[in-house]
């Protein structure tokens, strides 16, 4: 009975934040932090948990949820981002197969094994630099991801980081976790 009554927030979330891509990191990290911590509250004040409890624990999920919002913020990419990052993606993936090759072929196993190997070590998706839009929020770090399975890009999204990661990094994207590998 309890839970029916986080029905309607869920729905009024899911159309409050359908058109969030277009908002700025501050705005996606008042608007999720928000969420997050209402959400949290309610759920636990709902559960009878003592307000002592429940307010610190809400305000820890908005500050998590809020800061992970502006750390990355989304937009759709123009036919140019899309473009380059399909480039550097392709280039990326070339390189790491040609270091997969040699470090095989130092380790002087054979050819099945290496073959095997290789296609373990590749990660499935990368995530490359493109170029920045009219719509890039300032100092943004505009990134796409590339599955290397499928050999094109994730979607039509563009993350914009707030810094760039350190080159072979792995980093969460959505519910995708990617190598940063750079241009």
């Amino acid at each position: 009975m309890k839970n029916s009554k986080l029905i309607p927030l869920v729905i009024a979330t899911a159309l409050l934040t359908s058109s969030c891509e277009n908002m700025s990191s501050g705005e996606n990290a008042a608007v999720f932090g928000g969420l997050a911590g209402a959400v949290t509250g309610g759920t636990l004040a709902l559960a009878g948990v003592d307000p002592a409890i429940t307010i610190p624990v809400a305000a820890g999920a908005a500050i998590v949820a809020g800061g992970a919002a502006y750390i990355i913020s989304k937009q759709q990419a123009n036919a140019r981002q899309r473009q380059i990052a399909l480039q550097n993606a392709r280039e990326a993936e070339a390189r790491l197969l040609a270091e997969q090759k040699a470090l095989a072929s130092s380790r002087k196993a054979s050819s099945s094994q290496t073959a095997k190997k290789a296609s373990k070590e590749m990660p499935r998706f990368l995530a490359v630099d493109t170029e920045k839009s009219s719509e890039s929020p300032a100092g943004a770090k505009p990134v796409m991801l590339y599955d290397t399975q499928s050999q094109r890009l994730v979607g039509n999204d563009v993350y914009n980081l707030k810094t760039r990661p350190a080159t072979g990094s792995v980093k969460k994207f959505d519910t995708m976790t990617a190598k940063y590998v750079g241009s």
